[in-house]
C-alpha cells in the first residue's frame, strides 16, 4: 500500500507539478482519469462557464441543492483563502486527511506518467481530477463545476454526464487564450454544451445569445433564458436584496451588489429547470438556499468604522460592476481604493470604469505571482485619470495608508484580483 503523504511533501509535489506550467487540450487529463478508473464517469454534473459571475451561480446553486437534501460536490476556480475551498460538499471543504489520501494515489499515477515520458498533468488537472475521486468516494448525488478558463478544451471538459450547462455574464476577457470577439469567446465557452443537457442563460448580449441558441440547437439541447423583464418588485440594499420572480415572491439574498440578483435569478431558473428533469426541489428550498448564500471574497465586508470591502473585481465587466455597486451604496461617501491588478488583465479598462468614484488611489504589486503588475506601473496607468493616487511598497503599508486616509465614516475597497484577497484578509484579522 502507497505511504500516505505528509503535508509537507504534498506542498512539495504541488509546487513541482505548477512547474509544469499550463497548457490547453484534454489528452493529459484523460489519460490521467483513465489511470483512475475514471470517476467522473458515475456522477452527474451541472457545468457553469462565463466570464463573471460563475463563482456566486456555484454557490446559491450548491446552496439551494444541499437544502433540498442532495448531496452536493462543488468544485471551485479559482478561490480565494484556503486551497481546500475548491472542493467541497454541502458547503463544507474537504478534510485535509482525504486530501492527503487522494492526493497520494494521484501522485502515484502522475509519476508513472513522467516514467514513461507522457505529458504531464498541470496543477488544475490534478485538483480537478482529485475532486472527482473524492465526489465519487463521498457518493454525491450531484457536482456542481466551474469551469477553469473557456469551456471547450478546459479540463474540466472531459466529464460526459452533464445535466444542464449553465451561462453566467459573457464577456471580453482571456483574449490571448479564447479570441478577439465576443462570437469567439462563447463558442469556446459553449464547448461545455453536451448532447441533450438543458442549457439555461441569463441576460446576455445579441451575439452571445445568438451563438448560445445555436449550439444547443445542434445538440438538441432545450434552451431555457432568465428574462430581466422577469424580474419584479426588485429591492436593493447592501446588507438584503429582494425580487419576485414568477410565483416566487419576495425572494431574499445576502450578496450585495445589482447584479447579484440577476445571478440569483438564473439560479432560480436553473433550478426550474432540473424540476423538469424531475429533480424534487421544493420552494423552501430555494427560498432558505437564496437567503443562505455566502460567497467570500465579492463585495465582502471585512471590517466596519471605517467600512472596509473586498472584491474580485479583476476585469472590466467586473470592474463595471463594481462601479454600480458604488453608486448603488456608497454615493456621496469618502472611498479610498486599494488596488492590485495582473499584468494579463485589461487593468486601463479596469481603472476607466472605477477612478472616477475614489477619492483618493493606492496602488499594491499583488503578492507570488507571475502575473503581476508592479504597483508602480499601475500607478503610471491611474495617474492619467486621476491626481491622488500612490504607490505602497506592501499590502501591509497600503492597508495602513488607507486607514490614515480614512475618516470612520469612509469606505476602503480593496479589489483587482482575486490573487490577494486572502492575503488582506490574514493582515486585517491580525490588526482588528
Amino acid at each position: 500500500m502507497q505511504e500516505l503523504l505528509t503535508k509537507k511533501q504534498a506542498e512539495e509535489y504541488l509546487e513541482q507539478v505548477r512547474g509544469y506550467g499550463s497548457k490547453m487540450g484534454l489528452d493529459a487529463m484523460r489519460d490521467l482519469l483513465a489511470r483512475l478508473q475514471n470517476p467522473q464517469s458515475s456522477l452527474r454534473f451541472i457545468h457553469i462557464a462565463g466570464t463573471n459571475g460563475k463563482g456566486s451561480q456555484l454557490a446559491y446553486l450548491s446552496n439551494i441543492l444541499a437544502k433540498a437534501g442532495y448531496k452536493t460536490g462543488c468544485y471551485v476556480s479559482p478561490v480565494v483563502f484556503d486551497d481546500k475551498e475548491k472542493i467541497q460538499i454541502n458547503g463544507k471543504n474537504i478534510t485535509r486527511l482525504n486530501f492527503l489520501k487522494l492526493l497520494t494515489r494521484i501522485k502515484a499515477v502522475t509519476d508513472e506518467m513522467l516514467a514513461e515520458g507522457v505529458a504531464n498533468p498541470t496543477i488544475f488537472e490534478v485538483e480537478t481530477a482529485l475532486s472527482f475521486l473524492y465526489f465519487k468516494q463521498e457518493s454525491c448525488d450531484l457536482v456542481v463545476l466551474e469551469t477553469g478558463l473557456g469551456g471547450l478544451l478546459d479540463a474540466t471538459n472531459v466529464v460526459e454526464n452533464t445535466e444542464l450547462a449553465v451561462f453566467t455574464s459573457i464577456s471580453m476577457d482571456h483574449m490571448d487564450y479564447l479570441g478577439d470577439t465576443l462570437q469567439k469567446i462563447t463558442k469556446i465557452k459553449s464547448g461545455i454544451i453536451k448532447n441533450g443537457c438543458y442549457v439555461i442563460t441569463q441576460n446576455q448580449k445579441p451575439e452571445v445569445l445568438e451563438v448560445l441558441k445555436n449550439e444547443a440547437a445542434e445538440k438538441n439541447c432545450p434552451f431555457f433564458q432568465a428574462e430581466l423583464k422577469e424580474l419584479k418588485k426588485v429591492k436593493y440594499g447592501f446588507e438584503k436584496q429582494y425580487f419576485t420572480y414568477g410565483e416566487l415572491e419576495q425572494l431574499e439574498i445576502r450578496l450585495p451588489g445589482k447584479h447579484q440578483v440577476e445571478n440569483a435569478q438564473l439560479a432560480v431558473k436553473t433550478i426550474q429547470a432540473l424540476r423538469v428533469k424531475g429533480f424534487q426541489i421544493s420552494d423552501e428550498a430555494i427560498r432558505i438556499g437564496l437567503r443562505s448564500t455566502k460567497w467570500p471574497g465579492r463585495m465582502e465586508v471585512i471590517a466596519e468604522k471605517p467600512k472596509f470591502i473586498i472584491d474580485g473585481a479583476h476585469n472590466q465587466d467586473a470592474a463595471a460592476r463594481l462601479a454600480e455597486s458604488i453608486r448603488l451604496y456608497f454615493k456621496g461617501k469618502h472611498i479610498i481604493y486599494i488596488m492590485g491588478i495582473l499584468k494579463d488583465k485589461e487593468y486601463e479598462k479596469i481603472v476607466q470604469e472605477t477612478y472616477a468614484y475614489a477619492d483618493q488611489i493606492i496602488t499594491v504589486t499583488t503578492p507570488n505571482s507571475e502575473r503581476t503588475l508592479k504597483a508602480y506601473d499601475l500607478a503610471m496607468v491611474v495617474k492619467e485619470y486621476h491626481p491622488n493616487v500612490t504607490v505602497a511598497d506592501s499590502l501591509e503599508e497600503a492597508i495602513e495608508m488607507s486607514y490614515l486616509l480614512s475618516t470612520r465614516q469612509s469606505v476602503i475597497i480593496c479589489f483587482g484580483s482575486l490573487s490577494f484577497l486572502g492575503e488582506v484578509k490574514k493582515i486585517m484579522k491580525k490588526r482588528n
